[in-house]
């Protein structure tokens, strides 16, 4: 506010508007301030691993995003419903890209939201069970309105990492919502987890309530070596 008067100080036009408009003016400028701080430490806590908006996603490009379905997702109810999403295809269809754009959205919204790489993080809860810091960390995982799980299925999961995907998606169930990346299709997970039980009890709490997108046609990848936007900057 003090910035911003200042600033009024240095502009005729601005002395000519009433006291309650000047007022307003710093007020409004504080609470855009504040947004700016909060966002940027969210971010800074989520960490996603691309810098993605979803202004910036390329629905001409045909991939099998509905740019009705999309709109939804990008407007946010389905986290406020607890529901889920997967992203699934072939390497290179920008996934992840989509992933952490919503989630950017989902922080712009005021909303918690945390990433992890799917293999990275059974490497970090077999860590933190080995030093005291599991239930701490499951509890984080839990808290997030939305927990993104990217390159989910690039093995088959051995009972520890079977029991750790359990218990994310049980604290989560029905209270959270969870979008995963993977290049497998939906039909093919039951065996990716490898044991059958287990894997009909992490299926039903992730699967029955999610929406989908199935992604398809020509990798990003290739393409952006050969299209360039009008902008100079590759399409996602």
């Amino acid at each position: 506010m003090a910035k911003a008067f200042e600033e009024q100080r240095r502009s005729p036009d601005l002395e000519a508007l009433p006291f309650e408009d000047r007022i307003g003016l710093l007020v409004d400028r504080e609470a855009a301030e504040r947004d700016t701080r909060r966002l940027t430490t969210r971010l800074k806590i989520v960490a996603l691993r691309q810098t993605a908006c979803v202004e910036d996603v390329d629905l001409r490009t045909p991939r099998g995003i509905d740019r009705a379905v999309f709109a939804k997702l990008v407007e946010g109810r389905w986290i406020d419903r607890h529901e889920n999403l997967l992203v699934t295809g072939a390497t290179g269809l920008g996934k992840s890209w989509l992933a952490c754009a919503l989630g950017h959205k989902a922080c712009r919204d005021n909303r918690s939201v945390l990433y992890h790489r799917v293999p990275r993080l059974f490497e970090a809860l077999a860590l933190a069970r080995g030093d005291g810091r599991y239930a701490r960390l499951l509890k984080s995982l839990g808290r997030a309105q939305l927990l993104i799980l990217d390159d989910w299925g690039l093995s088959v999961l051995t009972a520890a990492e079977r029991r750790d995907l359990l218990e994310i998606l049980e604290d989560r169930h029905g209270r959270a919502s969870t979008i995963v990346t993977s290049q497998l299709p939906v039909d093919t997970w039951h065996g990716a987890i490898g044991d059958p039980t287990v894997a009909d009890a992490i299926l039903d709490r992730l699967v029955h309530n999610a929406h989908r997108l199935q992604l398809t046609g020509e990798s990003m990848r290739k393409r952006s070596a050969k299209t360039i936007t009008l902008d100079g900057q590759p399409e996602h």
